[in-house]
């Protein structure tokens, strides 16, 4: 096996050089750092990961926890993180905190002793432990999709990346009473998480702009998953007036509001308009094919990534919270033929 000492001598610099170059601890013209890469490459040398990274404190790696993690929705989300950071040369430690504030604290804990460079979390409904926990190790760190809010004067504040939430909403809702319906209901998620509550502010502000009034009665809470959003239906449904239209804030609910509805004997959009937020690889397979508000996955977790890197290099910048656009993605589901609608712009704060 190849040896830094071997690469110094093919490339004719001394092993200190190839050090530099290897561990960016010090500036390195390019012709020389070339000539070390070219040598590296013919001689096949592969890098000692554990003794870089005693020479630079860093590990080249990222911990991820999400949970769900079977869920389309942050399976792309991973996509785009693993591609940003071996882009940069970073690997990817993985850990599903399963929505539980106890475990993701732990598990959190654990990616730290492994001595991760930084972290990207999607934070449960109840962070708290979780932001005491970065907080006080001054873990660089980058919340993913759920909000936190944290006051401007408080000892910590975190880098956040997600998509917006509100406006692409009330655009669902707004489509839907644009096409005649005026009970239009909603299967909300989680409650506690801020995509959860960003997406009802949006069921309302679409209500308001179409001139209904709101009803506590259409919205259901399917807890983010498909069991308890089936179940939410079927509550939805057994009203003595059921809504003529259906809202689902995330995919897994949902799949859980089409069981319902097929339990019940019904055809979408026949028998009851369907609309989701969230869309994914086969939301164009169903019959009828889903109209959709669809994130830009994969993108917020390369953005993850590159706020992070930008933490890591400048530990002082100002935290970010950063907002990417959805697009309407208009199918069949909610009663009329597909057409294609202005997506909705981000904002950066």
């Amino acid at each position: 096996m190849a040896t830094m000492a071997d690469v110094a001598r093919s490339a004719g610099v001394s092993v200190a050089t190839v050090s530099h170059v290897l561990n960016s601890t010090r500036p390195v013209l390019p012709h020389t750092r070339q000539a070390v890469l070219d040598a590296m490459d013919e001689l096949g040398y592969t890098p000692n990961t554990l003794a870089r990274s005693l020479v630079t404190s860093r590990t080249r790696s990222i911990g991820l926890a999400v949970s769900a993690i079977s869920n389309p929705y942050f399976t792309e989300i991973l996509q785009g993180v693993e591609a940003g950071a071996l882009e940069h040369g970073y690997s990817l430690l993985i850990a599903d905190p399963h929505d539980d504030p106890e475990h993701e604290r732990k598990v959190v804990q654990l990616l730290h002793e492994r001595r991760v460079d930084g972290m990207i979390v999607a934070p449960s409904a109840d962070p708290r432990e979780l932001l005491a926990y970065l907080g006080r190790h001054k873990v660089p760190t980058v919340l993913l999709d759920r909000l936190v809010d944290m006051p401007d004067d408080g000892p910590t504040r975190f880098d956040q990346v997600c998509a917006d939430s509100a406006e692409p909403m009330a655009q669902l809702v707004t489509h839907l009473a644009g096409l005649g319906h005026r009970r239009i209901g909603l299967i909300a998620g989680l409650p506690g998480l801020s995509t959860t509550s960003e997406r009802l502010t949006g069921y309302r502000e679409g209500l308001a702009t179409a001139g209904l009034g709101y009803d506590e009665h259409l919205v259901v809470h399917g807890d983010s998953e498909s069991a308890g959003a089936e179940q939410a239906t079927a509550a939805l449904l057994s009203l003595a007036s059921p809504p003529t239209a259906l809202v689902t804030a995330n995919n897994a609910m949902t799949i859980g509001a089409l069981r319902a509805l097929r339990g019940h004997g019904m055809s979408v959009p026949g028998d009851i308009a369907l609309c989701c937020f969230d869309d994914f690889a086969w939301a164009d397979l169903f019959s009828p094919r889903l109209t959709a508000i669809a994130q830009p996955s994969r993108e917020i977790g390369a953005q993850a990534v590159r706020v992070l890197l930008d933490r890591l290099a400048e530990p002082d910048l100002p935290a970010r919270t950063l907002r990417l656009p959805c697009a309407f993605v208009h199918r069949t589901s909610c009663g009329c033929p597909a057409q294609p609608l202005p997506s909705v712009k981000g904002t950066v704060s």
